[in-house]
């Protein structure tokens, strides 16, 4: 469905209201009775866990899942499925600039891109009463998959011709990729770039956020947006990440919302960060409960916040957990509209 996106952004910028956008497609699994295998396989089933999510929950935005494998395996790479967790790369492509000039940019819709983009199609055409978003790797993450990643680290400095070589081909693909998601329907991408954590602001600058610059420019318009997510240590890449031109931002919880927020645009909207492993799988409805409404207390003077984890729930996250963060949103929304009253009258 068309939707204007600065529109929406606008709206939950303006908006009394907290609200919420988690990461979470795997816990549809629970919901339709599905494998880990089926979800990054097949995409009517992938649909059928964001379509069920989407009944249940009200996140601002469905979402596809988040798998940081599916362009590396479009590549040529090796990857490894199970029943339970999200598929791993298990082998790097290349050594060498031989290796990354032989590299072909694969065609859209080859190996298991297919099949993402027919869920997008599918939740595009299916839920009507939010955004749907789209997600794929970012170009300095997926050069790490196709390198070994110590060896590709090293090439920024030993080798940065090299590092270029390959960065250039992951953005060719990339921008088609990100290309044919926006022909499916949907409204956005997220662009997931988490090893751009592990680098320097200037080398985050240059070998991550030219990048990402060229895949925004390249698809993001009135009715399509970006969204730029790091889950490293990004205190101080804040500023890399804002120069892409990425309509919003997505932390992970690594980091200090409160450090984050003064340093984005009020015009720019942030998502993050409760912990996706430790809270919202591991931890009690209770560690749910306080870590969320600590987490929603912090940013409480930030309009430009919304409720998020700080990745994607890991398969298995149990559905009480989940029920529980959004239970906490509204316990905390209403209580600022009595706060509201009380301070300003109805």
């Amino acid at each position: 469905m068309k939707r204007n996106m600065t529109e929406w952004l606008q709206g939950i910028i303006a908006s009394p209201a907290r609200q919420a956008m988690p990461i979470a497609t795997f816990p549809g699994m629970e919901m339709v009775q599905a494998s880990a295998v089926d979800l990054f396989t097949d995409g009517q089933v992938q649909y059928e866990c964001i379509h069920a999510l989407a009944g249940r929950y009200p996140s601002i935005a469905a979402m596809t899942a988040m798998d940081l494998s599916v362009e590396a395996e479009t590549f040529g790479a090796p990857i490894k499925l199970s029943d339970s967790e999200p598929p791993t790369v298990t082998g790097s492509l290349v050594t060498d600039m031989a290796g990354v000039e032989a590299l072909t940019v694969p065609k859209i819709g080859t190996a298991r891109t297919f099949e993402y983009l027919k869920a997008a199609s599918l939740s595009a055409q299916n839920i009507t009463d939010r955004p749907v978003l789209g997600g794929m790797i970012g170009p300095f993450s997926l050069a790490n998959r196709l390198m070994d990643m110590s060896q590709f680290m090293m090439a920024l400095r030993r080798d940065p011709d090299l590092a270029h070589a390959l960065l250039e081909k992951c953005t060719q693909f990339l921008m088609a990729y990100a290309s044919a998601f926006k022909a499916t329907g949907v409204n956005g991408i997220i662009v997931a770039e988490p090893a751009a954590g592990l680098i320097s602001p200037a080398f985050c600058h240059t070998f991550s956020s030219e990048y990402v610059k060229r895949i925004v420019d390249a698809v993001q318009d009135e009715n399509f947006m970006v969204i730029l997510h790091n889950c490293g240590n990004t205190e101080t890449l804040v500023t890399a990440m804002l120069f892409t031109g990425s309509r919003a931002l997505h932390f992970g919880n690594v980091v200090d919302m409160t450090r984050i927020l003064s340093q984005v645009p009020a015009d720019v909207v942030a998502f993050g960060n409760v912990d996706p492993l430790k809270v919202m799988k591991m931890g009690s409805v209770h560690d749910v409960k306080f870590r969320t409404l600590t987490l929603l207390e912090d940013m409480a003077k930030y309009r430009n916040f919304v409720l998020s984890t700080g990745c994607e729930t890991p398969p298995g996250t149990p559905l009480a957990n989940l029920d529980a963060f959004y239970k906490t949103l509204d316990i905390f929304n209403a209580t600022q509209d009595i706060r509201h009253k009380w301070l300003f009258g109805s």
